[in-house]
């Protein structure tokens, strides 16, 4: 058994000084560049790119607004509908202004937006801090950041993912705040998530630049990427608070390679980091598999918990693994996770976890749905491969 004292030490002291986060004001947090009032909790929504790419037109979105709708996700607490690389054409009009691929888009963004909104959504739109966006398809934003901004704004955009490619070779601390001054002055509140890949540390600098920022390089639907993606986003643990989060990359679940376990491991670890929960999958048929992972309140109020202290890796025993991290009202959010290729127990002791030795607790089981009361000292179960345990602790 390992003790990681160091972790431990400073994971409870996160628990201690978090108390004070309870009474978070919205007025006092940053003084910054950013100052939106938006992502107090980490956004969900859906995106476009793990499962169609290039292959988007209004059509789908339009679907996709209506599925979010009838299946209850949006519901659930998915509110954007965000579109993501080659929904322009490559050149723009003659005042220097996008346009809406023709093809693909003839309706416009602005008509899509009000389709979006009519249900109840949220539009998201992407563009790049370079001079072409990643795709080569479409221009970026680079020199035409208020113009663009604007444009965003008078078609009722709610949302910009800002990418990083074909970026000239200029900082990324120099290209991205000129985006977050035009976001400002555009007349209308739009979530700013950096896209920048965690090349230059941006949990670092981004927090009041944006309101979240990739951590990592793009995520595959594997599991050696989602893990590899959770491990580098865990470092920057102690940056995530509310109006700005780390970003691990979108979800892959639903869009079939992984497992259903590896899915519901993938979805708890990115609630329990306050990751965005961005559903890549094609919402119009997916599983029942997938809709019960993806709709899972239990899970989801984790993520949305208003504390807003991103959860961490507590305690690692080979590929055995507790992830932890404090709650509203004294209570802990704990993951028994089983990265190894057998089934094998796990225990999170209340050491491990930030729990005083002696506190008795109840333990809420969020995918089975069930209670355990009176627990004290540790939590232990028998977990198969890939799979994890996933629970809420609330002191008695």
């Amino acid at each position: 058994m390992m003790h990681q004292r160091v972790v431990l030490c400073f994971f409870s002291l996160l628990v201690v000084s978090s108390a004070a986060r309870t009474t978070f004001n919205s007025t006092d947090h940053r003084r910054s560049l950013l100052d939106n009032g938006l992502g107090r909790t980490p956004q969900m929504g859906w995106n476009s790119w793990n499962h169609f790419a290039c292959n988007i037109e209004e059509k789908l979105i339009r679907e996709t607004a209506d599925a979010m709708v009838s299946t209850g996700l949006a519901a659930a607490g998915y509110k954007y509908v965000n579109l993501d690389d080659c929904w322009a054409e490559l050149d723009r009009d003659s005042k220097g202004n996008f346009v809406p691929k023709a093809s693909t888009f003839p309706s416009g963004i602005k008509a899509l937006a009000d389709y979006v909104h009519n249900k109840g959504l949220k539009l998201g739109i992407y563009s790049d801090a370079g001079t072409l966006t990643c795709s080569k398809k479409m221009p970026g934003s680079l020199g035409h950041e208020d113009q663009d901004a604007k444009t965003f704004a008078s078609w009722g955009i709610d949302y910009l993912k800002y990418d990083n490619c074909n970026n000239q070779d200029i900082s990324p601390k120099e290209r991205y705040p000129v985006m977050t001054k035009a976001l400002q002055n555009s007349g209308r509140p739009i979530f700013y998530s950096l896209c920048e890949w965690g090349q230059n540390d941006p949990a670092t600098w981004a927090n009041g630049v944006g309101n979240s920022w990739r951590t990592t390089g793009d995520i595959s639907d594997n599991w050696d990427s989602m893990t590899s993606r959770a491990d580098e986003n865990d470092k920057w643990a102690a940056y995530a608070k509310p109006g700005g989060w780390n970003d691990p990359d979108m979800l892959e679940v639903g869009n079939g390679g992984m497992t259903t376990e590896e899915y519901r491991s993938h979805f708890s670890i990115w609630a329990l980091a306050k990751a965005p929960l961005l559903v890549g999958c094609d919402v119009r048929s997916m599983s029942k598999e997938t809709y019960e992972i993806l709709s899972n309140k239990e899970v989801i109020a984790v993520n949305q918990d208003r504390l807003g202290v991103q959860g961490k890796k507590v305690k690692k025993n080979g590929d055995l693994e507790v992830w932890a991290g404090p709650l509203q009202h004294n209570k802990v959010a704990v993951i028994l996770w089983n990265r190894s290729g057998s089934t094998s127990q796990i225990t999170a002791y209340w050491s491990d976890i930030g729990l005083n030795s002696t506190t008795v607790v109840n333990a809420r089981d969020l995918w089975r749905h069930s209670t355990k009361r009176s627990i004290k000292g540790q939590i232990s179960a028998t977990i198969q491969s890939h799979a994890c345990k996933m629970y809420v602790l609330t002191p008695q």
